[in-house]
């Protein structure tokens, strides 16, 4: 068998850094500061803990990429080959401010991007190390993950394989459960069963594992728990008659992917084949609407319309999706508020739901890669609700 290499090659940060400072290029910049941990990793391969002893990548216009890093990261980050210079400090908040260590080491001036997601703590120490340069607040590197480069998608792909594998984990936990005629499991066992199953299958099948903020797992809720969107798994036990969700994903060299079914425990009722057959309608309908050139609004306009068309829009409780990569949550989103244009190479979620208070949720979620023509569903686990009824 071959074995799966999550790291990937340091020559792949070169293409990464090359294509932020094309974009720096664009922007005006001559210099770019960013803190997010995800930004840290795409840039040089670096995945750490984030705690209050900043990491930072200052990436400049004419090729240098240094990384800021406290002392006991260094043989961390030197272990993971990190694809930067490491400048590091000893302590936070140190004698002399971390940031400061990092300007003396770059010398900044000239127009600084700095993300937007950072901190105001972090910016305005930033600021008062570098009064030399004019910071300005931008998204780029935001944008520039947008696409994803064909080793990005490899890792995706294997990432959808092993969740829609962790689907099929439990639902064959709870339909051993039913042939066995004894407990079925609450939705923490069930949660543990899945998470366990994709955490090692990654570490039987694949070497350099990457730690991201979220190896394996997801949510699992049933009945009237799974009507909150975000629902938490809780000590319910499943029952007959439940309707249950499994909303799992994992990440695979830190690229994220999630996989969501939506079950009936038993035969189910005239109002749970409504509910059901209608977010798989709006699923579908977006499974063959994405495509490159398509505006993320209109996207989640065009599905959303099908839960509205039925009858059941004040059921809808969010967007249609967003943007996986690095985050299981990033830009760009596909909701009423984002205008960007979907490119090919980028993965969204597809995650049309319906939550009626007090009696559950109901929602279907594949990973979709966009492409010229269309889009591809990474994740492949059957959605029809014949497919997700367990007998009893």
């Amino acid at each position: 068998m071959t074995v799966f290499d999550q790291r990937l090659d340091p020559a792949f940060f070169d293409r990464v850094q090359a294509r932020v400072r094309d974009r720096m290029a664009e922007e005006g910049f001559d210099a770019f500061l960013t803190d997010h941990p995800e930004d840290i990793a795409y840039l040089t391969g670096f995945f750490h803990h984030p705690s209050e002893r900043p990491v930072a990548i200052w990436i400049e216009a004419g090729g240098r990429v240094v990384m800021l890093l406290p002392e006991l990261e260094r043989e961390y980050a030197q272990s993971q080959s990190a694809r930067a210079e490491l400048v590091a400090f000893f302590e936070f908040p140190g004698i002399v401010s971390p940031f400061a260590v990092l300007a003396t080491a770059v010398a900044p001036r000239g127009r600084v991007g700095f993300a937007s997601t950072m901190p105001y703590e972090r910016l305005a120490a930033a600021r008062a190390a570098m009064s030399g340069a004019e910071l300005v607040g931008s998204d780029l590197l935001t944008r520039a993950r947008y696409v994803k480069f064909p080793e990005e998608v490899a890792l995706h792909r294997e990432a959808a394989r092993i969740t829609d594998r962790m689907l099929d984990a439990g639902v064959q936990l709870v339909s051993d459960a039913v042939a066995a005629g004894g407990d079925l499991p609450t939705e923490a066992e069930l949660e543990r069963h899945v998470t366990s199953t994709g955490t090692a299958l990654m570490y039987a099948e694949h070497r350099n594992v990457v730690v991201a903020s979220l190896l394996a797992g997801g949510l699992v809720y049933s009945g009237a728990n799974s009507a909150f969107p975000h629902g938490l798994p809780s000590v319910n036990r499943l029952k007959a008659g439940d309707t249950f969700m499994l909303s799992l994903g994992c990440a695979v060299g830190g690229r994220f992917i999630e996989g969501e079914r939506t079950f009936v425990l038993g035969e189910p009722t005239p109002d749970q084949r409504r509910y059901h057959d209608t977010i798989r309608a709006a699923q579908q309908l977006g499974r063959e609407t994405i495509r490159a050139g398509l505006e993320c609004r209109e996207a989640n306009r065009l599905c959303l319309d099908v839960i509205r068309e039925a009858g059941l829009g004040e059921f809808i409780r969010h967007r249609q999706g967003h943007g996986i990569g690095l985050g299981m949550h990033e830009a760009p989103w596909l909701e009423d508020g984002d205008a960007t244009v979907l490119e090919a190479g980028m993965v969204v979620s597809n995650e049309p739901g319906i939550y009626v208070p007090g009696h559950a949720g109901y929602r279907i979620s594949d990973s979709m890669l966009v492409t010229d023509d269309g889009a591809e569903a990474l994740t492949t686990f059957p959605r029809g609700l014949d497919d997700c009824t367990i007998a009893l």
